[in-house]
C-alpha cells in the first residue's frame, strides 16, 4: 500500500473565502483539520497538498505572501506534531490554459514525478468536484469533504459528474477516522493473521 495522502488546501485544511485567501491573517485552519493530518502522519502516511492558487495569476497576492501563509500553516502543524511534506500549487487562471489547474491532472503528475510513486489508489481529499476529477484522472481514490465548497453537497446525492466510488466525509477529521479505522484496520488484521499463521507453522500448535 502506498502510504501517501494528497490534500486540497482551501476549504479542506483551512477556511475558504469567496474573495480568496490572500494573507497569513486570512489563512485560518478548519476545526480539527491539523489534528487530522497529525493522525495521518502518526499512522505512517506522507501528506502533500495540491492546490489551485489563481490569486497569484490574478495579482491578489505574490509568491512571498503565499510562502508566508504556508509558513503559518507549517508552524501550526508542528504544534500538533504534524507536517506536510510538499505543497504543489497552480498559479494560473483559466485564461492561461495551463495543464496544472484542477480539474486537469498536472499537479498530480508533478507529485508522481517528485515522489516516484504510482498514484493509483492513493486517497485524494478535496471539497469540490474539480479536486476529485483531477485526482481521479491520475488514478487516485476520491474523497469529498463537506467543508468549504463541499457544504453545498450536504444531504444531497452526488451527481454523476463525480468520479465513481467517491466517498463523502463530514470533514478532514472524519476522513482521518475512515482512513485509520476502515481502510487501515483490515490491512492490520490481515498482517496479524499472516504473522500468526507463520508462527504456528514454525512452532506448531500448542495443545489446550
Amino acid at each position: 500500500m502506498t502510504k501517501l495522502i494528497i490534500l486540497d488546501r482551501d476549504g479542506t485544511i483551512n477556511a475558504d473565502r469567496d474573495d480568496y485567501v490572500k494573507s497569513p491573517e486570512e489563512w485560518q485552519p478548519l476545526p480539527r483539520a491539523l489534528e487530522a493530518i497529525a493522525r495521518m502522519n502518526h499512522a505512517g502516511y506522507r501528506v502533500v497538498i495540491a492546490s489551485n492558487q489563481s490569486g497569484l495569476g490574478r495579482g491578489l497576492f505574490d509568491v512571498a505572501t503565499l510562502n508566508a501563509m504556508h509558513d503559518k500553516m507549517n508552524h501550526l502543524l508542528a504544534q500538533e506534531g504534524a507536517r506536510v511534506e510538499a505543497i504543489f500549487f497552480c498559479p494560473h487562471t483559466n485564461d492561461d490554459h495551463c495543464g496544472c489547474r484542477k480539474p486537469l491532472s498536472g499537479l498530480f503528475e508533478q507529485i508522481a514525478r517528485r515522489t516516484g510513486l504510482d498514484l493509483r489508489g492513493v486517497p485524494t481529499v478535496g471539497d469540490s468536484l474539480r479536486d476529485l476529477q483531477a485526482g481521479a484522472h491520475a488514478g487516485c481514490e476520491p474523497h469529498l469533504v463537506l467543508t468549504g465548497k463541499g457544504v453545498a453537497f450536504k444531504g444531497q446525492a452526488l451527481s454523476r459528474a463525480f468520479p465513481p466510488n467517491t466517498r463523502v466525509h463530514e470533514d478532514l477529521y472524519g476522513f482521518s477516522q475512515w482512513l485509520l479505522h476502515e481502510r487501515e484496520q483490515p490491512a492490520i488484521n490481515a498482517m496479524n493473521e499472516r504473522i500468526s499463521e507463520r508462527t504456528s507453522d514454525r512452532f506448531g500448535h500448542v495443545a489446550p
